[in-house]
């Protein structure tokens, strides 16, 4: 049985991990909701390698977390992504940024990896090119903005929950 996965991005890390983050709240919400819900949370080599690039790879939460290579599956599928974003990036008013190396091959992973339901992002430039995909493929994995509390994404009534105090049934 394939249980559920989000791929977190660099974006959602660089909030968790900086408790002054004004996004640390909805950051740490969404990883313990994850974990209650036993959703896996899966971290890809690109957003590690981003990372580090300003941080220590030890500083990551590994321990919860998958690691997902980028491979020729990967490669293909970023390739289809990526024609479709040049083909409109006019459309788009990204900031002056490069396309193709991250944003496209993230969501091709998403894409490819059949338990990824979920990308979870506080990029908005990123979910411009997500939402152009969504209007010329059919990438089969949502994109939750991580400026949207967890609660709100999933349906979840806003009240304080002590976890801990509560048991439920498992199916």
């Amino acid at each position: 049985m394939t249980h559920k996965a989000v791929l977190l991005d660099t974006s959602f890390f660089l909030r968790f991990l900086n408790e002054e983050d004004p996004l640390f709240k909805n950051a740490d919400g969404y990883f313990q909701y994850f974990i209650r819900q036993e959703i896996a949370m899966m971290i890809s080599t690109i957003s590690i390698a981003e990372y580090c690039a300003g941080g220590d790879v030890l500083e990551l939460p590994l321990r919860n977390l998958q690691i997902i290579p980028f491979n020729l599956d990967h490669a293909k599928k970023a390739g289809e992504f990526a024609k479709i974003t040049f083909r409109n990036k006019n459309t788009l008013n990204l900031k002056d940024r490069n396309i193709i190396p991250n944003d496209t091959k993230l969501f091709a992973q998403c894409d490819c990896e059949k338990s990824v339901e979920f990308y979870l992002s506080s990029d908005t430039q990123s979910q411009k090119v997500y939402n152009l995909l969504k209007q010329n493929s059919a990438p089969k994995f949502q994109f939750i903005d991580l400026h949207t509390p967890f609660n709100e994404t999933f349906g979840i009534l806003d009240i304080e929950i002590d976890w801990k105090q509560i048991t439920y049934a498992r199916t």
